[in-house]
């Protein structure tokens, strides 16, 4: 079989067997965490990042490549989530401005495409690391180049692409200490590896590999109509859950051995967070579809028991206004003015989510360690903060791009405070001025951020030696400011040993104990007279965080 050129139609498949191939490895891409705590998230970044490209892809309908590489490339970056996921969506924002003008293309163009991908994920990443993602894509776009002369057709120079990603992989860890100590390649790497198995796959006629299914399709519980039933006799504002959530959760032994699966107790649960709920399960897996306003909260709920695959979220209230509407605005309604200030955050946790509220937040998106939100998420967030201009406060480290990529999508002028844990967002939040001016109050609240310090409590999912500790799976972790300090089998020694190792009695003068869903009123009350005890000079605030994965939350400052 020789393909000398792909036409649009072509490259849409390449895309839509990437992404399948990527949703089917997701888990695994997960599981290559550097830390062994339990929110390993690139394979599901990644896997709604493509996803949401795929979805473009499959409404464009044209047979040029340009303008299917134009879908692609806009359903990517709206759907971006996590570093990886923005750093996807860049690679082929390059690839796709470089065949915009082809409606086919040669194994020259093809080469020629991967290379400009390339050069503008590199640019858009302040600090570019080797031994990552952008690492393997440029090892495989100079092969591509290399080959491009001699390569006799484009399964050919795709064969090449794979082969040197691969290897490119392999070479991670070497690369990047902290892989090769942990003894992982490269997560987002991998994560790029599977969507080029799937270019190639499709252009040689080859199916791969799918997740197990329980058969009973997602289309098959829910009728296309559905959505649609209500729409004429309904406004938008009407709509009380705005978000159509779809995902499947892969059981897994450890999590069903602390939370056991009851289908009954399971929908009984998500009924609370929304309606038109749909649940399906049998031994291995569990479908879900639900219309929800917190579409976060009802993933969180459902990793408990397992995996999340296959994920869909879609917002009914736009759907509804360009089905009523044609996507246009009612200006027959009186719109509200704009104010002047507007302040965007993200947060994990209900009670997270009201204490932001509280400091004054416009609006808080729900999401955090393992529901990043989208560019998109947050470009929305800032177009209802409806200001003038607009603070973003992503709290995570993994969501600064997305937000910093969703800056360039609003009127507005917005600015990010890079702050990387919810403390360093709600230090901030506390120094914003309203009479200052945008540059004023990003460098207050930016150096706010900077002076607290974060601690956290969760568990360990693996065995592990890292920055010479070894961690045993099941045993508590103490992360300071993103550095494992303490581990243990008892999580109020892992609790003090982390406490003893951040506070310092000269400086420091206030504890801020942040209580997850898995921590105890007991266990607060011990940490309570444990400080009391041992930094007798410090204020203590404990707040109801609520937040999965983290039993405690501390702000030290």
């Amino acid at each position: 079989m020789t393909v000398k050129t792909i036409d649009g139609a072509q490259f849409a498949q390449m895309v839509l067997l990437g992404a399948s191939h990527l949703s089917n490895n997701a888990q695994m891409i997960d599981a290559l965490n550097v830390f062994p705590v339990p929110d390993g998230d690139t394979g599901t970044n990644m896997n709604l990042t493509m996803t949401s490209g795929a979805n473009e892809v499959k409404k464009a309908n044209t047979s040029s490549v340009g303008s299917v590489g134009e879908s692609f490339a806009k359903g990517l970056l709206m759907g971006a989530r996590g570093n990886s996921g923005v750093i996807l969506s860049q690679l082929f924002r390059g690839f796709s401005k470089s065949v915009k003008d082809h409606d086919v293309l040669t194994v020259k163009d093809l080469a020629d495409a991967f290379e400009a991908g390339v050069e503008t994920a590199y640019k858009a990443v302040m600090k570019p690391v080797e031994g990552t993602i952008l690492t393997v894509a440029k090892d495989a776009a100079k092969a591509a180049k290399a080959s491009a002369d001699s390569a006799k057709d484009i399964i050919e120079l795709m064969e090449n692409i794979l082969k040197e990603a691969k290897e490119s992989l392999n070479r991670t860890p070497e690369l990047l200490p902290v892989l090769k100590e942990v003894g992982v390649v490269d997560s987002g790497g991998q994560g790029l590896v599977t969507v080029y198995e799937g270019f190639l796959a499709s252009l040689k006629g080859e199916e791969l590999p799918e997740q197990t299914d329980t058969g009973v399709s997602m289309n098959e519980m829910v009728n296309a109509e559905h959505h649609k039933m209500h729409q004429d006799f309904m406004d938008t504002s009407e709509i009380e859950f705005g978000y159509c959530t779809e995902f499947m959760v892969k059981f897994e032994e450890e999590k069903l051995a602390e939370n056991p699966f009851d289908e009954e107790a399971f929908r009984n649960t998500l009924s609370e967070h929304g309606d038109s709920l749909l649940v399906v399960s049998d031994d291995e897996i569990v479908k879900v579809h639900v219309h929800a306003e917190y579409p976060g909260e009802v993933l969180n709920y459902g990793q408990k028991f397992g995996s999340l695959i296959n994920l869909k979220i879609e917002n009914m209230r736009q759907q509804h206004t360009d089905i009523v509407g044609d996507g246009k605005a009612d200006t027959s309604k009186p719109q509200k003015e704009q104010a002047e200030y507007g302040i965007v955050t993200v947060a994990m946790g209900g009670g997270i989510k009201n204490l932001f509220e509280s400091l004054g937040a416009t609006v808080v998106i729900e999401g955090g360690q393992t529901m990043n939100p989208s560019t998109q998420d947050i470009a929305e967030a800032i177009q209802q903060a409806n200001a003038k201009k607009v603070i973003v406060m992503p709290n995570n480290k993994n969501i600064l791009m997305a937000a910093e990529q969703a800056v360039e999508l609003s009127d507005s002028e917005v600015v990010v405070i890079p702050t990387k844990t919810v403390p360093q967002g709600m230090s901030a939040l506390l120094l914003f001025h309203p009479e200052k001016d945008l540059e004023e109050n990003k460098e207050a609240m930016s150096e706010a951020a900077q002076a607290v310090k974060t601690g956290q409590v969760t568990y360990a999912v693996r065995d592990t030696q890292i920055d010479g500790m070894t961690i045993e799976k099941g045993n508590y972790m103490g992360i300071a400011d993103g550095k494992i300090k303490s581990t243990h089998q008892d999580k109020l020694e892992a609790i003090k040993e982390l406490l003893n190792n951040m506070v310092d009695d000269d400086e420091d003068e206030i504890i801020t104990i942040l209580q997850g869903e898995e921590g105890r009123d007991e266990e607060v009350e011990q940490i309570e007279a444990f400080i009391e005890e041992n930094f007798e000079d410090m204020e203590v605030e404990v707040h109801q965080g609520e937040q999965p994965i983290y039993s405690f939350i501390f702000s030290i400052e």
